[in-house]
């Protein structure tokens, strides 16, 4: 591998996209294949440990199944690799036989292993990943099934998930999509109507559903997303996401997550850029950058790190987990090309070069959940789990290749 102080030429980013390549292939790709299909009850592997220990009582997450959808369905759109397609195709088989709710509509937020929904509501950030992963899979395939199925579910959502009044999505709703009072997505999240996270990801949803289907609702509905981001979520003048809220929208913490905002920037970007409107494309990228800078300036350690969050009284977390530092490639590159800044470059270069020392883990294969100060991987954090899926490091490296081709092709490497 090059260091950090060699020249960011032609040759020397070549090298890099090599190296990422390799990573997505043999590390990340690889590794779910040879060790997450559950031959015994199909779909996949509910949970591994970090010492590679499968716990067979764990349930099944409707976001880790819909995500290794999209990832495979990528994989297979970008590279034609008919291994990758059979994945997809059996993350598509296990949404469409285990959670899928034949009654209501929508799907199942986690099954048993043996196919028992276990916890039945719909949480509109699993529907959103849901949309997500078979708007990629009719990208990947063309399939007019999952094209019918992701407008189903776009239905569902507009018509029990969105609120009318004050606009955005309602965080949870009952299996038969009635008011629920347990909303929060996770036991480290607030209990409240609304969040930054389930917004950003209907946001990524609905972009990649805008990419196979066009209808004039859900062109109103990407746009007042972003607008929702920029007015509502996003603290004026930082470059910082609100995390938590009332229906009203009103904020319910100070809490920052880095690796939200950084992913938030290259987020938006993509949303308006697919939207095609102009005039909020400038109101992005204005957005965008401040975004990419705060994260570079106020959450990225002299390593290349990105550190988790800060506290409401101001004080950094000590972990870096794998998520904000695969965003934060992606973040610092989307930064570069808007604005040619060579302090990204050299900062998505920087954290790659993090991920490599500290967060891959090269024994096992794909990476640690995260790491402490001094680099130490984190104990009793799973390797698969409902959230520790190959998504933000899969979808890192396609989106690192394709910037990283393009900056190569356009100018030639940098002189």
């Amino acid at each position: 591998m090059r260091t950090l102080t060699s020249l960011l030429d032609k040759e020397s980013l070549q090298a890099w996209r090599e190296e990422i390549a390799s990573e997505l292939n043999e590390n990340i790709l690889g590794f779910w294949m040879r060790h997450t299909l559950d031959h015994e009850y199909g779909g996949f592997v509910a949970e591994i440990s970090s010492g590679m220990v499968r716990n067979p009582d764990a349930s099944k997450g409707l976001v880790l199944n819909a995500r290794i959808l999209w990832t495979f369905s990528c994989a297979y759109r970008l590279s034609g690799n008919d291994a990758y397609l059979a994945v997809a195709g059996r993350a598509y088989d296990a949404l469409r036989s285990g959670f899928r709710d034949p009654v209501h509509g929508g799907l199942y937020w986690a099954i048993a292993r043996e196919g028992d929904a276990v916890e039945p509501k719909k949480q509109v950030y699993g529907q959103a990943f849901a949309i997500y992963g078979l708007a990629e899979y009719v990208r990947a395939t063309g399939s007019s099934e999952a094209l019918e199925w992701a407008k189903e579910l776009y239905v569902l959502l507009e018509k029990h998930a969105y609120d009318p009044v004050h606009a955005g999505y309602y965080e949870a709703l009952a299996r038969d999509w009635s008011p629920v009072a347990q909303m929060s997505l996770s036991g480290k999240d607030l209990n409240v109507p609304k969040s930054m996270n389930t917004h950003l990801h209907m946001l990524e949803a609905y972009t990649n559903l805008y990419r196979v289907w066009q209808p004039e609702g859900l062109s109103n509905r990407l746009a007042e997303l972003i607008v929702i981001h920029l007015e509502k979520i996003v603290v004026p003048g930082t470059g910082h996401f609100k995390l938590f809220f009332s229906e009203e929208w009103q904020s319910v913490t100070d809490h920052i997550s880095y690796g939200h905002d950084i992913e938030g920037s290259w987020l938006l970007l993509e949303a308006a850029e697919a939207l095609g409107d102009e005039k909020l494309l400038g109101r992005v990228r204005d957005e965008a950058l401040t975004m990419a800078k705060a994260t570079l300036e106020e959450g990225t350690d002299a390593d290349g790190g990105i550190r988790n969050e800060t506290e409401d009284d101001g004080s950094p977390s000590d972990t870096k987990d794998w998520w904000p530092q695969a965003e934060a490639v992606v973040g610092y590159l989307n930064a570069y090309q808007m604005v040619g800044d060579d302090r990204y470059l050299t900062a998505a270069r920087k954290c790659w070069t993090f991920i490599e020392r500290f967060i891959r883990d090269p024994e096992h294969g794909e990476w640690h959940w995260g790491v402490d100060r001094n680099g130490k991987p984190l104990d009793g954090e799973p390797k698969v789990g409902a959230w520790k899926c190959p998504y933000h490091n899969g979808r890192a490296c396609f989106e690192a290749m394709e910037r990283l081709d393009k900056m190569i092709k356009a100018n030639g490497g940098l002189q």
